[in-house]
């Protein structure tokens, strides 16, 4: 299976900017196939907010993956590429770095409220050059306060900086439902378990199973969408029963996955 359920991805263009026209500027993509853009960088923050589809956001240290509901928050001056699912809906967000400074320096998915994807729909209907001074600019600043107060969803999957730790991860991220223990992994990277062990925690914070267990989780949010059957989403993403996988989706997140992506139908084909 390809990674998260993609086989092919277009290359997506990145806006030419040199700057922003206002400290909040807000583009609207219909992107039919699955993309990605080339790594890149810009002075200013970016959210990343699909009404449809799923998003996923590539850096040096994290995957951070986006399905309705949340969106991806991305500092200024961090390298990354943006990829999307199949019939993804997007609202990009680009934020002047002076009207964001309370965020990190990390990239962090965000839970968006009702009120927040709606604020996000209607800005990104105004003139690229609205009146700051107007009700354009009052309703930019509600949508900034309602971004600082988000809660933050754990759907961020981190990533080692060891090119050997690396080729592991690539592997599974593109087959998640690879099974190999982690004394297998050692013998074909030429490292001990006990080293790889020590090695992976030390990168990732995780340990291997518990890194595994969310890496399927993650792979499995953009079959989910797609409103694949989630027996097969549960074998695509390596657990032997749609009952294991469930429960393995509830234990991460504390909802059933038809909860999590706030779609009754996927509820009732759990059933």
């Amino acid at each position: 299976m390809s990674r998260n359920g993609q086989s092919r991805l277009e290359i997506r263009d990145i806006p030419a900017l040199s700057s922003l026209p206002r400290r909040l500027f807000a583009r609207a993509e219909s992107l039919r196939a699955s993309t990605t853009t080339e790594w890149h960088s810009h002075p200013w923050a970016q959210l990343s907010y699909a009404i449809r589809g799923v998003l996923s956001v590539h850096t040096e240290t994290g995957r951070f993956l986006a399905p309705p509901q949340r969106a991806i928050l991305i500092p200024p001056e961090l390298s990354h590429s943006v990829i999307s699912s199949p019939a993804t809906e997007m609202r990009s967000l680009y934020v002047d770095a002076a009207a964001i400074s309370w965020a990190q320096a990390k990239c962090k998915v965000l839970e968006i409220t009702p009120l927040t994807r709606e604020l996000i729909s209607h800005f990104s209907n105004f003139p690229a050059e609205y009146d700051e001074e107007g009700t354009h600019g009052r309703v930019a600043d509600v949508l900034l306060d309602q971004l600082q107060t988000a809660p933050e969803a754990r759907l961020h999957l981190p990533w080692p900086t060891d090119p050997r730790l690396q080729r592991m991860c690539e592997e599974l991220y593109a087959a998640p439902y690879l099974n190999q223990t982690l004394g297998e992994w050692s013998a074909s990277l030429g490292l001990s378990e006990r080293t790889l062990t020590r090695a992976f925690s030390k990168e990732t914070g995780f340990t291997f199973r518990a890194w595994r267990q969310r890496l399927r989780l993650l792979s499995a949010l953009p079959l989910l969408e797609q409103r694949q059957r989630v027996t097969d989403v549960a074998l695509a993403c390596g657990y032997d029963s749609t009952s294991a996988f469930i429960a393995a989706f509830r234990k991460q997140t504390g909802l059933t996955p038809g909860d999590f992506l706030g779609d009754d139908t996927a509820n009732a084909r759990l059933e």
